[in-house]
Parts: C-alpha cells; structure tokens; sequence
C-alpha cells in the first residue's frame, strides 16, 4: 500500500510538473504579444474584457469536461459558492496583477520584464512560509538565488554600474510591484482552497476580477473606442482568454495542489527563454549578448530544481 502511494504521488507530482510548463509558456507569449499592444488599449479595459470572457470560457468546460467541478463531477454545487470573499480577495491580487504587467509593458522589453517575472519564485518562498508552512531545502534556496542573479543581471542588461545604482527602468519597477502581488497569489490558492476543482476556482477568480475591474476602472472600459481598435488588440485579447488566463490559472490551481508552492513559481525561470523563441518567431530579434550570461544562470537555477526532485 505505501510504495502504491509512493508510486501515485510521483504521478501527481509529474503532472504538476507538466502543467507548469504549459504555464510557462503559455504566459510567455503576453509578455511579446502585450507589449505590442500595450499603448493601444488601457490595461484595465483589457484586462477586464479578458477575465470576463475567460471566466465564461471556464464556466463552460466546468459544465462539459469530465471532472470539471468538484469531487470529479460536472458543474458547480452549492459548496463552490461558499465564502465568495475568497474569490474577490483572490481575484483582486490576480487582477492587479495583469493590470500592472501590461503597465510595465508600456516601456519595458519584453524578455527584461519576463526576467522581472523570476524573481516571483524567491517572492513565494517567502510568503509560503508564514501562509503554509512550507520551509525551502538548501538546494531549493539555492536555486532561486541563483535564478534571482540571473533575473537581476537581465533587469539591468549585463551593466554592473547600472546594477551597482539600482538604475532600473520605469515599466521594470511598475511590473514588478506586480510580480508582488504574483507571489502572494500563489500560496493563497492552496490555503484558501475548500475542495474546488482547478477549473471551478479559475472560473471563480476570473469571474470576480471581471467585477473588481468594473468597479475600479470603469470609466477606462467607457473611454475605450472598441470599433476602432487596431485587429492585433483583438488577436491579442484572444489569445490572452484562451492561453493567457484560462489555461494558465487552470494549470496554476492544478500544479498548486499538487507541488510545493516554491517549486510550482520555479517554473516561471522558463518564462525567459519562452519570450525569447516569441520574439525571433514575432521577427524581433534575440536580446543583446550581454544578457545571455543571466539567460544562461535562470536556466541552470530551473534545471537545479528539476534535478532536486
């Protein structure tokens, strides 16, 4: 009985590792695409378009999918509305979030704020502690630090006297405030969690961001010239429901409850590398030399971790 419950947990584990990096690259492609759009549309307005049609994109697979809702049935129950602050609470994070990315994005370089996104890892394992209990090993802490060196040296572009003054850009320290938000996200997902499947909870998330962002931004939603909006604005929101937020925060909540919450964040020291294939595939170019040593030590600290277990 114990080696089969040995044998289900290295299952459970593997697919948590799969799922995160599907993550991974998944919200690597809004970096790229985001900045390409970001001075078209305000990110309130399409942050809150996106949560609302990912929350009715979710609701629908919850209904069909076998195992959507809870206890491997379909469709919600009484129990998933139980505590609906979780949610808000959740969703306000969550929403803050991608309001702040896409800020950032105004001005930073894609695979500079993605390398900002690294740093989310060191971030969680710092709130994982006091919200689950869960202390890093000596090869996890080494890892993020040698991920968070390499995310440092990307931020400030191979320049050890920018580096040296904290010389970091206006959209790097915006998105940053973000990945904040980011790293207490993630452990919230696991403590907050009553038994909802990962699609019922994406669906909730997304669904009460739509209601936080009406309420804070709504004149940003009323400002918007929807029908004149360039098509890229709109190939971009698609893709951001679709990939960006309902797969991502499905495979998140999957991962959450399956891994460490320091090992589910490892994964976004892919998120580098994903952009970096989007712009050579988008036509513009790779990152300059000097920043492929950091590329270089974001790969090595995944690669720890992967090796760890």
């Amino acid at each position: 009985m114990t080696g089969f419950a040995a044998s289900r947990g290295r299952a459970q584990a593997l697919r948590g590792h799969a799922a995160m990096l599907g993550f991974s690259a998944a919200v690597s492609g809004s970096f790229s695409l985001g900045a390409m759009v970001a001075n078209d549309i305000s990110p309130v307005a399409l942050t809150a378009v996106r949560f609302l049609l990912a929350s009715l994109v979710l609701a629908l697979l919850v209904s069909v999918v076998p195992g959507g809702g809870r206890d491997g049935q379909r469709g919600f129950t009484r129990d998933d509305w139980r505590a609906p602050w979780r949610y808000a609470l959740m969703a306000a994070l969550y929403t803050g979030y991608f309001v702040l990315m896409f800020e950032g994005l105004k001005t930073a370089q894609p695979v500079s704020a993605g390398a900002v996104f690294t740093l989310t890892p060191l971030m969680t394992a710092a709130v994982a502690w006091p919200f689950l209990g869960q202390r890093l090993r000596p090869v996890v802490g080494t890892a993020l630090g040698v991920g968070a060196v390499g995310a440092l040296w990307v931020i400030f572009r191979g320049d050890t006297a920018a580096l040296l003054g904290f010389e970091v850009g206006q959209g790097e320290a915006i998105y940053f405030l973000g990945c904040i938000l980011h790293a207490v996200y993630a452990p919230m997902l696991r403590r907050l969690n009553r038994g909802e499947s990962a699609l019922v909870t994406a669906s909730m998330i997304t669904g009460a961001g739509f209601f936080v962002l009406l309420a804070y931004g709504w004149r940003d939603l009323l400002a918007t010239d929807w029908a004149t909006l360039p098509a890229l604005v709109w190939v971009t929101l698609a893709y951001l429901v679709v990939f960006a937020t309902a797969f991502s925060a499905t495979a998140l909540q999957f991962a959450a409850q399956r891994l460490p919450v320091s090992k589910v964040m490892a994964y976004t020291y892919a998120t580098p590398c994903w952009i970096i294939l989007w712009e050579l595939a988008l036509g513009h170019g790779g990152p300059g030399l000097l920043v492929l040593p950091g590329v270089a030590l974001i790969v090595v600290a995944l690669l720890i971790l992967l090796r760890a277990d």
